[in-house]
């Protein structure tokens, strides 16, 4: 009988030891217990991870990183390690995959699972009872991954951890069960957790975005360029300024990173910090001529925009030189522009206004180009070239316009009135208003009745006047005007009514008493109207006083 117990107990440990698969404890080394934290320090939450590439790259469920500031790992030896970044999460399959700060880890390897194949799950340092089970079934999603269902029962706290097939190999990502004593399991593939990866658009990932721990810049070059782009508009100053730290350590040998940082310390008037990086962007540049190109704009940004900065070592001359050296090197036409740019800046305006005539004979020729040589024009005084630089801008659009003309029409226009050709800039104000119709205030309704007015062009500029005074009803000023040309063409009912308006508006107003004066005094009213002239020359208006003599008589 002994001898018989013995033998079952001898049996019983050979079982047992064919139970536990033998890469189990190399495989505990893998895994590990995330947890984050709060931006006060406060537990936020834990899960369960493991360690996918020797680079400390891991992956784990993603719930606990949700409005998490910080997060670290407890390794299988117990020690605390800082998850430096996030490389990619998905909530709809909570998977995240992220950077821990540690040096050569112990790393699983990914692979797949079959329906009907067994699977042992690896929780954190519960190596002697490695729950076993069985696949049940593995549904596609995202064209080629498995969503696995899975005949094993999860102990506590084991979301995260790794499901791991007969050879040790990783096959998926242990996911919420349904309650505490199913039977029934499921994980997620653990090859599309690996396959998260930050694009130069995940800095509008909802997912990521709701995790406040430093996400990695992308891998590839274009990607991270695109990341700062977006990052410049979207990040508090302090974390854009990490970002692009964080772009020049990645890439110290791309002048990129150094041109963007000596952007913002330029905005933050630093100009020695932003002189010394732009003197390394131009040292490392593989294309040297964008380099003195960026440096030439730089220069002249801070000229125009800062020019009370005491900063000596920068000029318009360096500007000038500078965006000459961008031309030595590539003769780009942009280059020849921002020369013509810095020569403006500078008051050099002849200079300026010849190379912006001579780029409209190269591809950049475009409406913007002959509005700055018409800018140029006005500068030096010179009406005729300003028009007919501004005649080749609106000549670069075709009939019928399109809004995008609209700028430069109107622009015409108001150089046309300025010139005296007051009825060529109706026209322009006509077309300007067919094409911005829906957006047009009162202002442009009172501009272009200005401009017929001065062309004789009554009806027309008393419409307008009337359109500006319905869209602004609480502008005393446009009843006064449109008082004014009431009386001017004869309408002396009309301009009594507008007038009494005015006052009812701004009984302090002199113009609404002058003009019901005027209006009463020709309509034959002439006692009421000296009355108002009276009353307007009360409020200070002297020319009520001649008035008063002319129709007192």
């Amino acid at each position: 009988m002994k001898r018989y117990l013995l033998s079952l107990t001898a049996l019983f440990v050979t079982l047992t030891i064919v139970a536990q698969p033998s890469w189990v404890k190399k495989a505990t080394k893998a895994v590990f217990t995330l947890k984050t934290f709060t931006a006060d320090g406060t537990l936020l939450a834990s899960s369960t991870g493991f360690f996918v590439a020797a680079d400390g790259v891991a992956v784990s469920s993603y719930a606990p990183f949700r409005g998490a500031s910080r997060a670290v790992i407890i390794d299988a030896a117990g020690k605390e390690l800082p998850v430096v970044s996030m490389l990619g999460a998905n909530e709809t399959y909570d998977v995240a995959k992220f950077r821990v700060d540690v040096k050569k880890p112990q790393v699983l390897t990914l692979s797949v699972a079959q329906p009907g194949q067994q699977v042992w799950m690896l929780p954190y340092h519960e190596v002697r009872q490695v729950p076993q089970g069985v696949v049940r079934k593995a549904e596609q999603f995202n064209g080629h991954y498995d969503y696995y269902t899975v005949a094993i029962v999860m102990p506590d706290n084991s979301v995260g951890a790794p499901l791991l097939n007969d050879a040790g190999d990783v096959v998926g990502i242990m996911q919420q069960a349904m309650s505490s004593v199913d039977t029934l399991s499921y994980a997620v593939s653990a090859l599309y957790a690996d396959s998260l990866r930050i694009t130069g658009l995940s800095i509008n990932d909802p997912a990521l975005r709701a995790v406040n721990i430093k996400k990695a810049l992308p891998a590839d070059y274009s990607q991270a360029q695109l990341t700062v782009y977006l990052a410049a508009s979207q990040l508090d100053s302090a974390s854009y300024a990490q970002l692009i730290d964080d772009f020049i350590a990645q890439y110290p040998d791309e002048a990129d990173g150094y041109i963007y940082r000596a952007q913002l310390a330029t905005t933050g008037r630093h100009y020695d910090a932003a002189d010394r990086d732009m003197a390394t962007a131009i040292d490392v540049a593989k294309q040297p001529d964008d380099a003195h190109y960026s440096y030439s704009r730089l220069i002249h940004q801070k000229l125009v925009t800062a020019p009370a900065d005491d900063y000596a070592p920068w000029t318009f001359q360096l500007a000038q030189q500078e965006a000459e050296r961008a031309y030595a090197i590539n003769p780009l036409p942009v280059y020849r522009q921002q020369q013509a740019n810095v020569l403006f800046a500078d008051k050099q305006y002849q200079q300026a206004c010849a190379i912006y005539e001579e780029l409209t004979a190269t591809p950049l020729r475009s409406a913007d180009l002959f509005v700055d040589a018409a800018r140029c024009k006005v500068l030096m005084a010179d009406t005729l070239g300003q028009l007919a630089m501004l005649d080749s801008a609106v000549a670069t659009f075709s009939r019928p316009y399109l809004k995008e003309a609209s700028p430069y029409i109107l622009a015409r226009a108001q150089a046309r009135e300025a010139a005296g050709r007051h009825r060529e800039a109706v026209v322009d104000f006509n077309d300007y208003e067919q094409l911005n119709k829906a957006q047009l205030n009162d202002y442009f309704y009172y501009i272009r009745y200005q401009s017929e007015l001065n062309g004789r062009l009554y009806q027309q500029a008393l419409n307008d006047i009337s359109q500006a005074v319905e869209l602004n009803p609480r502008n005393e000023f446009y009843y006064s005007e449109k008082a004014s040309l009431e009386v001017r063409v004869g309408y002396y009912d009309q301009a009594i009514e507008t007038a009494q308006a005015c006052i009812r508006l701004m009984p302090d107003f002199s113009d609404g008493y002058l003009f019901l004066g005027v209006a009463q005094c020709l309509k034959g009213q002439t006692a009421e109207g000296v009355k108002n002239l009276q009353r307007a020359h009360d409020l200070g208006d002297e020319q009520a006083a001649d008035l008063i003599k002319k129709y007192a008589k």
